[in-house]
């Protein structure tokens, strides 16, 4: 086979670039959940670091950057604010320059204080592995009840001076009466479960597994993996790029050129759900029906651009295209503009095209004292010469705007508030393999189309790593409306007119403390009033109370 000149000419330059970089950082991802995200956002949002969390997972690496910021000038910090410095840093102590050569097994504790079940450094590699275990037990009322069990292993390290490797596994066994099976109308991540219960079974298993290679250097980096990159702000979701979706395989790149300006781009191989007909055939056998299924292909590109024109504000655009049944290597591209790139492929036809998105991101920090305010713009579909006109205008857009304060009356004390609206169509799309979701969950905002939520919330921390948060939320739903009315309807059916609207009120209280490292004891209480029951959901229950414990992640 012979390979021309030119096809080896990217590879060559890739290489060479890679081997020339001066790298000086490893890239392993933080879990989004962890509470140092919760932390370093509250001392960015009192102007003492900036924390560049639009897109999250961040790296260690940062993080370890933030907190050695924070030590510098622990002048301001109060003594909560100092015990959970010190405590943090010795979690990300792989960056220390006093690291010594040492193998520790069986939960020993490093230099650092810090017990893991192995940690391995060496000149040139480290090694971190724990298990990943959960048990949750939830006492619903009328007898709707879950125990949740989980078991697993995580492991990261560093190779050399710029690799970076990390993988996440956990089965998960839930059970009980108030099990749900299909996690659809909830800010829980969705699943995708090992056999095809029925939704009222009282059992279901379900596996979750990440992981990613990383390249970095010096203001950039380049990770291939399975994971979910969020994209925004928002307390109880995100509309552009959120967690609701189960993980998914992903090339990603960051690069920070200027210190006012930092690129993203994100391609992703999402699940349609949707078998192949035409792709499927038959194997020659009489098991399972003895054909080979296939699904549909689907993809997601996606990049952004921020600015940082002052401090404490940033700005974002970007736009992402959904696309289907084959892999486009136009999208590979990150720099191409994929809307007039999808108007060229597509000859400028809705049927051949694919599905795309815009979206805006403002955010304010500290610009008002303790202060942080934040904006999401996501455009799905808009006419811009009739977007006024009420007969003729196709206003397919979800926003959001949020707000909070900290330090309110006394240290460590957040107050925040955030309202969400997605006009009925937003995620949706004529060609059902091209839907802005994956596994059959959307990829922005759980609460979909045609709905609303407002909702307040405070925390605080009255002793170092113990959380304790108030929330209560209110969310509108009307029904989705139908392709035809998407693409025809004049005017556009308006928003919570299409019937019935249905509506729930949730009031949540939540503690979170962190005994050891990544070792957590939690409990929460939840009362609700109302139900939404999309997509035959029925174990919504009035009251309920959850302990758990996890470890590792």
């Amino acid at each position: 086979m012979k390979i021309s000149n030119s096809k080896c000419i990217l590879p060559i330059i890739i290489a060479l670039v890679l081997v020339s970089a001066n790298i000086k950082a490893q890239a392993v991802f933080e879990n989004p959940q962890h509470p140092i995200y919760q932390y370093l956002a509250r001392q960015a949002q009192k102007g003492r670091i900036r924390f560049d969390d639009l897109i999250q997972p961040v790296s260690r690496k940062q993080i370890a950057i933030l907190l050695h910021q924070l030590k510098d000038g622990a002048k301001g910090l109060t003594d909560v604010e100092k015990k959970e410095l010190d405590f943090y840093l010795n979690d990300y102590s792989e960056f220390e320059d006093n690291q010594q050569d040492q193998t520790k097994w069986l939960f020993s504790k490093d230099q650092f204080g810090v017990r893991r079940a192995v940690t391995v450094t060496k000149p040139g590699f480290i090694l971190r592995a724990d298990p990943a275990i959960t048990l949750e037990n939830t006492i619903g009322s009328g007898g709707k009840n879950v125990f949740k069990q989980a078991s697993g292993l995580v492991f990261w390290g560093q190779a050399g001076k710029h690799f970076s490797f990390q993988a996440y596994f956990q089965d998960v066994n839930e059970k009980g009466k108030g099990v749900d099976s299909l996690k659809q109308f909830t800010p829980e991540t969705g699943i995708q479960r090992t056999a095809n219960l029925d939704f009222r079974s009282t059992a279901v298993n379900y596996s979750d597994v990440r992981g990613n290679i990383t390249y970095s250097w010096d203001n950039g980096l380049i990770s291939v993996g399975k994971d979910q990159v969020l994209w925004g702000y928002g307390q109880n979701g995100r509309l552009v790029m959120s967690d609701k979706a189960p993980s998914y395989p992903f090339i990603r790149f960051d690069y920070k050129p200027l210190k006012w300006l930092q690129f993203n781009y994100v391609f992703a191989f999402l699940q349609s759900a949707l078998i192949d007909s035409a792709r499927t055939y038959k194997t020659g056998t009489n098991l399972y029906s003895g054909t080979r299924e296939l699904y549909i292909q689907k993809y997601l590109a996606s990049h952004s651009l921020t600015f940082l024109p002052g401090k404490g504000i940033s700005l974002s655009i970007g736009e992402s295209m959904v696309s289907s049944d084959y892999l486009d290597a136009g999208y590979l591209i990150p720099i191409l503009f994929f809307k007039a790139y999808d108007q060229y492929q597509s000859r400028y036809k809705i049927t051949t095209g694919s599905n795309g998105q815009i979206f805006f991101q403002a955010s304010s920090r500290n610009n008002i004292p303790n202060t942080h305010l934040y904006a999401t713009l996501f455009i799905d579909e808009i006419r811009l010469e009739t977007a006024f006109d009420p007969a003729r205008s196709r206003n397919q857009l979800g926003y959001n705007i949020g707000g909070s304060v900290t330090d309110v009356f006394i240290p460590y004390l957040t107050v925040g508030a955030e309202y969400t609206r997605i006009n009925p169509f937003v995620y949706a799309n004529l060609i059902p393999a091209q839907t802005y979701a994956s596994q059959n969950y959307l990829l922005g905002d759980w609460i979909g189309q045609n709905s609303d939520q407002f909702l307040a919330w405070l925390s605080y921390n009255p002793f170092p790593r113990l959380t304790t948060s108030a929330q209560i939320s209110h969310i509108r739903k009307g029904r989705n409306g139908s392709v035809l009315d998407q693409y025809f309807a004049e005017p556009q059916p308006k928003f919570l007119q299409q019937g019935p609207v249905e509506s729930q009120t949730q009031f949540t209280v939540s503690a979170r403390y962190e005994l050891i490292h990544r070792l957590y004891l939690r409990g929460i209480y939840q009362h609700q009033t109302g139900v939404i029951r999309p997509a035959l959901q029925t174990n919504a229950v009035p009251n309920q109370i959850t302990v758990g414990v996890n470890y590792g992640f």
